[in-house]
């Protein structure tokens, strides 16, 4: 792994513990743990608890992933239970390109 590999920054927004919330949180736990372990900043928040948050960032539905950092921002609505589609939504291949 390449020491000079940007922090990626991420926010997911749940609404408490539904089974979907729960679902995209462990998805992408696990997708982060697995291939960007020690590459990430994750904030769950709930908009429940949060509504003020959840209406500053436009976030309309959830379980929502916006990737904040590195731009530009992205955002991805859903359980996350599609791998693939979570890394390309997110641009988490952008760097590794740049470097091959």
């Amino acid at each position: 792994m390449c020491a000079s590999r940007q922090t990626y920054v991420l926010k997911l927004y749940v609404a408490g513990n539904t089974p979907n919330s729960v679902r995209a949180l462990r998805i992408l736990n696990d997708i982060l743990e697995r291939e960007f372990s020690g590459l990430y900043v994750l904030k769950v928040i709930d908009v429940i608890k949060n509504p003020h948050l959840a209406e500053a960032d436009k976030i309309l539905a959830t379980p929502t992933l916006a990737k904040v950092l590195p731009p530009p921002v992205r955002k991805l609505i859903g359980d996350l239970s599609d791998r693939q589609k979570v890394r390309l939504g997110l641009d988490l291949f952008a760097q590794e390109l740049q470097e091959g």
